[in-house]
């Protein structure tokens, strides 16, 4: 008979029912304070409450799981670029609802830390690196469609829509990401300050002027 020190019959069925996300939950505590690298699939078993067979029954491998953070993580970016948001009126309202949700995922405490995690982890493990930009460039790529749609309407003149979306992020990245990434407590200037200065001189540089004989009448 096999013995229950190790198995699935020493944990309650009731945790096993909730297993796989108990494992993602430890991972995320753990990978987030100590690192990719730091953390054994015992440790995660363990923090989960859960038997290592157990664990092994619902992830074959510490990189899986991480997969299944980045999951979470690309929810939270679909959250912030929502279907439809590039209909929600004229390019300046639509830049300033992007904005704010881009600001807002800066300031979730799980994307910084997942960030920072990457940021760590893969120099020694590149492949992090590699999935993690797999999920961030559909998203910049979408704006940048935007932008190449908006050129082809003749509101925007964005000859590399591409460079162009790298240029609006970047400002916020600048402002927002990289002083909470750093651990600052506060950005130099007020939210909604960033947002409106960030759009004036995008637009400043990227709209399309009107043609004199398009200009509504006075």
């Amino acid at each position: 008979m096999e013995a229950r020190n190790g198995s699935d019959a020493s944990v309650p069925k009731a945790r096993r029912g909730g297993s796989r996300e108990a494992i993602i939950e430890a991972a995320v505590r753990l990978f987030l304070e100590r690192g990719f690298g730091a953390v054994s699939m015992d440790e995660l078993a363990g923090a989960a409450g859960l038997a290592r067979r157990t664990l092994y029954n619902q992830f074959a491998s510490k990189e899986e799981i991480f997969r299944q953070m980045l999951l979470r993580v690309s929810g939270q970016l679909e959250n912030a670029f929502p279907p439809g948001i590039e209909t929600q009126g004229d390019v300046d309202d639509v830049l300033r609802l992007i904005a704010r949700m881009i600001l807002d995922l800066h300031r979730h405490p799980e994307y910084l830390g997942f960030l920072r995690m990457v940021v760590a982890d893969s120099r020694q493990f590149p492949w992090i690196a590699q999935e993690f930009a797999a999920v961030m460039d559909p998203q910049t790529e979408r704006l940048a469609r935007y932008f190449a749609h908006l050129t082809a309407m003749g509101i925007l003149d964005c000859r590399n829509p591409t460079l162009a979306a790298h240029q609006f992020m970047g400002i916020l990245n600048e402002f927002s990401l990289w002083p909470w990434m750093m651990g600052r407590e506060s950005m130099a200037v007020p939210a909604e300050e960033l947002v409106e200065e960030t759009i004036r001189m995008f637009l400043r540089h990227h709209r399309r002027p009107r043609s004199e004989g398009n200009r509504p009448p006075s």
